[in-house]
């Protein structure tokens, strides 16, 4: 915790001294914890009915606000009447930066400002979790926060083309998202097992591509399959719906549309689009498939951008998410046409090619004002054991502008990345994957993890933030999910917001808990 200024201070003594109530004797339980805070003695009771002014310019929604505070006992009344107001929100510009909010409270009330919308939402879910209750009374304790995040990119990934989860979940998981001050949505909407966006250009994407007739289960090795039917995709409009949803969280929506590798549900819908031309069934077994995009043949870089151009328009998101991790180049190494092209344009390794597609997408995404990002596969870098050494790329190098995803190899590929200028999202596996057991990635292994590792001085900069990663393999339903999600979204939501010297591992463990008695009364 940092202290505030001795000014600062100060005021809130004054404050804390002039007020006759009994001392504060709670817990003060907020995850993720501000970046400076100052807990006073005293608390100021707030009742059941909260009168709360919004400025005409806050952008805040009443309704949400209601719903929020219902979790606590709180009734809201809203007010013209800024003075008589129990809950202030106003803009004031310059406050504390992009999402930064200030919160004081005492004994004339609270008041959160800060220079846009999103930081008053900000103060508000740090408000929900400030009210208590001492002597069987709602209180807000005496408090003085200045707080904005450590990183702007705090995200939570969830994979559905693996199992399809429905707009209901994820309603929940962005609502969850929101208490957390979590600020991106990264949405994983196609896979080799699933295609479950709609595309209206090519339609059989859903219709061939959102549907298998079976599925592995048990675990990786197993020959056990369910046999039964899983489909399901989103239409365009309940996309738009769910963004909407997400806006009001101030959450943004990255869709993930995979590419080059990961593409067998697209090309058992259209068989043109691989390199062998043939058909194939949207494959039942979890794991990497051999099965990618052509990439040589121009008609399947012309269905890539089309496809594109529908997801652009759909989503208001500056970044779009290709994938790109877990190419098998064996069918690519196959074709004549694709060596020819890779002779004709003087490519010369399957990652070299990899890097020339990544590029061509990345140009085109750029012409619509949108960046391009992807898993750290796309740097050309050799981190799996099914690739050889010299399939590696020999020289290539990405677009300036690319975002990479960090998740596998050593953490100091991280350092080269940043180096060449890239902008990072680290989201190392080992740490940051939710698919894996509580027993290899405990609560206090998440809380713990370090997005800046080994990076220092200004290629800090270069480090936007952290990624949580849902994946579906072994998670067919919503209660799985909540069982591997909750509380350790919450270690990656502090991890993302926090800064190291702020952050306390007893401390958030305490509210950890607290919080999860909330969850499992809501998905247990």
């Amino acid at each position: 915790m940092k202290n505030l200024s001795n000014f600062n201070l100060l005021i809130i003594i004054l404050l804390f001294s002039s007020c006759r109530q009994q001392p504060f004797t709670g817990t003060v339980h907020i995850i993720p914890y501000p970046n400076q805070i100052a807990i006073g003695t005293q608390y100021r009771p707030i009742g059941k009915n909260l009168s709360i002014y919004l400025s005409p310019e806050s952008g805040m929604d009443k309704d949400y606000i209601e719903d929020l505070l219902s979790d606590t006992g709180v009734k809201c009344k809203f007010t013209n009447f800024k003075w008589i107001a129990d809950l202030t929100f106003d803009i004031e510009p310059d406050t504390i930066g992009l999402e930064g909010y200030r919160l004081v409270s005492n004994d004339y009330g609270t008041k959160i400002t800060a220079s846009n919308t999103k930081g008053l939402f900000y103060g508000l879910q740090t408000f929900r979790q400030l009210i208590t209750s001492q002597n069987n009374t709602l209180v807000i304790p005496f408090v003085e926060i200045a707080d904005s995040p450590k990183f702007l990119w705090r995200a939570l990934m969830l994979d559905e083309g693996r199992y399809f989860k429905g707009k209901k979940e994820v309603k929940k998981l962005l609502d969850e998202m929101a208490r957390l001050k979590m600020n991106t949505f990264h949405w994983h909407l196609t896979d080799d097992q699933g295609w479950r966006i709609e595309i209206k250009k090519y339609p059989l994407l859903t219709k061939i591509g959102g549907k298998r007739d079976s599925t592995q289960i048990g675990n990786w090795n197993s020959n056990i399959y369910d046999g039964k039917v899983h489909e399901g995709f989103y239409t365009q409009e309940e996309i738009k719906e769910i963004i909407d949803y997400a806006a009001k969280r101030q959450i943004t929506i990255v869709p993930e549309i995979e590419m080059p590798g990961h593409a067998s549900a697209a090309i058992a819908a259209y068989p043109q689009l691989g390199t062998e031309k043939q058909s194939i069934k949207v494959p039942t077994r979890f794991g990497v498939q051999y099965h990618a995009y052509n990439v040589a043949d121009p008609k399947v870089i012309q269905f890539i951008k089309d496809v594109l151009d529908e997801v652009c328009n759909l989503f208001p998101s500056e970044t779009i998410h290709i994938g790109g991790d877990e190419v098998k180049y064996d069918q690519w190494k196959k074709s004549a046409q694709v060596r020819n092209f890779m002779k004709e344009q003087n490519i010369k390794t399957p990652a070299d090619l990899q890097i020339w597609f990544t590029n061509t997408i990345s140009h085109y995404l750029e012409n619509k004002k949108k960046h391009m990002m992807g898993w750290n596969e796309i740097t050309g870098v050799k981190i799996h054991d099914y690739t050889d050494f010299e399939d590696a790329a020999s020289g290539a190098s990405l677009a300036e502008g690319t975002i990479v995803h960090f998740w596998r190899g050593d953490p100091s590929l991280i350092k080269q990345t940043v180096k060449k200028g890239y902008q990072v999202v680290n989201s190392y596996h080992e740490y940051t994957y939710l698919d894996y057991d509580t027993a290899y990635t405990s609560l206090e292994k998440a809380y713990h993890f370090d997005p800046l590792v080994g990076i220092t001085g200004k290629e800090t900069d270069l480090i936007i933030g952290i990624g949580a990663q849902m994946w579906g393999e072994w998670i067919p339903t919503p209660s799985d999910m909540y069982r591997k999600l909750y509380p350790r979204i919450a270690a990656f939501a502090e991890c993302g917001w926090t800064s190291p010297s702020n952050k306390s591992w007893k401390r958030f463990n305490q509210a950890a808990y607290k919080e999860n008695l909330r969850w499992k009364q809501l998905y247990q």
